[in-house]
């Protein structure tokens, strides 16, 4: 197994470069905000979607717009609203009168990447339409199956300080995204940066494509190959035990998570610590890879109590504990 994961290193100092590459034309109009683009390309390593928190004007729409020009894939911004229909996402069939037939126009979500704005404003009928695409990656137009393009990858924002107007996301749409990340306010010498940069009437956002969908498939196949040995699958798969079973660990949470964490949870934590892995220049997982990128995977897959709502106890600090707890192979 150890030539294996040489193999492997030498085959991720190879492909770093382009990482590196994908990284540099990304900063070249977003400053700061490392860590909201390192999840946005582990999202794109391991086929998945994921769900942005934050405030306006942290530069959420911006990074998913620059990562897919970064890309050269194609890209489709939806504005959602509550007077959105599945139809304006999908499509829908249109009659024809001279040929006396109908016709599928593909609406929206036939692109690459898909930037859900303000997802959680639109009603329950078109938060389904975009679980089967999620999920299946396929909509259903009349009586037609249409597979969407490959890559595709739903990158949804919500605004956490405005609730009206809005429609909860169902449990299961938001299990459905791999990583939720919380963006927060950039450092003072950020800040100064963005100031010289973007305070102008015109801002030139011209970034040159550097990844083609072809090295997307090529580095997922790479992300499925890091190598991950048996004891850290078990601290995973503790870690998710934990949310459901504390008192095996020496967990004092009792009562306070009225849901643990499902195998979808152990699945993407494995599957993110890997690309986590080699976004850091590894060919193998270790320990901290998986306490890294853990908070993402299980904040929005923890539901707390109202014993713990009342204590004003969240999911992120049961996992923050969950973390320190849990022995460390």
């Amino acid at each position: 197994m150890a030539v294996d994961v040489k193999q492997i290193g030498e085959r991720v100092e190879k492909e770093s470069g382009l990482l590196t590459q994908v990284r540099k034309q990304i900063h070249e109009i977003i400053i700061g905000q490392e860590y909201l683009i390192e999840r946005l390309l582990i999202g794109l390593l391991c086929n998945n979607h994921v769900l942005i928190e934050g405030v306006p004007g942290l530069a959420k729409t911006l990074s998913v717009t620059t990562l897919a020009k970064a890309m050269n894939a194609s890209f489709q911004r939806i504005q959602f609203t509550p007077d959105l229909l599945p139809a304006d996402l999908v499509g829908t069939l249109i009659y024809n009168p001279k040929a006396m037939e109908f016709t599928t126009k593909k609406g929206p979500i036939f692109a690459n990447i898909i930037l859900a704005d303000e997802i959680n404003r639109a009603p329950a009928k078109v938060q389904s339409a975009l679980l089967e695409a999620m999920q299946e990656r396929q909509v259903t137009i009349g009586d037609e199956t249409h597979a969407l393009d490959d890559p595709f990858m739903v990158l949804a924002t919500m605004n956490p300080i405005e609730q009206e107007g809005t429609y909860p996301l169902p449990e299961a749409q938001v299990d459905r995204f791999m990583l939720k990340l919380k963006v927060t306010y950039p450092e003072k010498e950020e800040e100064l940066k963005i100031l010289r940069r973007m305070s102008k009437s015109k801002v030139d956002l011209k970034i040159k494509p550097v990844l083609t969908p072809k090295d997307i498939i090529r580095l997922r196949t790479l992300t499925d190959e890091i190598y991950i040995d048996e004891k850290i699958e078990e601290y995973i798969v503790d870690i998710i035990q934990a949310t459901r079973t504390p008192k095996e660990y020496n967990l004092d949470i009792e009562g306070l998570l009225q849901y643990g964490a499902s195998p979808r949870a152990t699945i993407y934590l494995t599957m993110a610590s890997k690309a986590y892995a080699l976004l850091q220049g590894r060919g193998y997982v270790t320990p901290q890879d998986v306490k890294s990128i853990g908070m993402d995977v299980l904040r929005h897959r923890l539901i707390v109590s109202y014993e713990a709502e009342a204590e004003e106890i969240t999911a992120e600090s049961i996992v923050k504990k969950i973390f320190d707890t849990v022995e460390v192979p």
